[in-house]
C-alpha cells in the first residue's frame, strides 16, 4: 500500500507543479508551438533507454521538467525550463544539448551519471 500512496502523492505534486507553471500562451505569448526531442540514456550494455518527442502547443502547460526514467531514482529528472526560457528570450529557433540527472537512489546508491538525456528543441514563433 505505501507504494500506491507514494505514487498518488507524486501525481498530485506533479499536477500542482503543472498548474503553477501556467500555460505556454500566458508565459510565452510569442510562441506558436515547440517540439522537444529527447533521447534518454542510462548505464547499461544498451545505453539508449528511450526516445521521446513532445509537441507543445500554446494551450499546454509551460512545465518542462522531465522525470528520470530510472526506477530507483529519487528527486531526479531533467529541467529544460531555463534552456527553453533562454531560447525564447534570444528568439532562437533550435537548440541542442545534454543534461545529466542529479537524482539519488532512495534505497540504493546510484552513480552520479546514472542517467542523461540528449535533447533538441525546435520553437516556432508567431509572425
Amino acid at each position: 500500500m505505501p507504494h500506491k500512496q507514494n505514487y498518488v502523492e507524486r501525481m498530485e505534486l506533479s499536477k500542482q507543479q503543472r498548474l503553477a507553471s501556467g500555460l505556454v500562451s500566458e508565459r510565452f505569448p510569442e510562441v506558436a508551438g515547440m517540439v522537444i526531442q529527447m533521447t534518454y540514456y542510462h548505464k547499461a550494455a544498451n545505453p539508449v533507454l528511450m526516445v521521446r518527442t513532445i509537441n507543445v502547443s500554446p494551450s499546454g502547460y509551460a512545465y518542462f521538467n522531465m522525470d528520470c526514467m530510472i526506477k530507483d531514482c529519487f528527486d531526479g529528472g531533467f529541467d529544460l525550463t531555463s534552456v527553453i526560457t533562454d531560447m525564447i528570450r534570444r528568439r532562437k529557433k533550435t537548440g541542442k544539448g545534454k543534461l545529466i540527472c542529479n537524482g539519488n537512489g532512495k534505497d540504493i546508491t546510484l552513480s552520479s551519471d546514472h542517467a542523461s538525456i540528449a535533447y533538441e528543441i525546435k520553437i516556432q514563433y508567431n509572425s
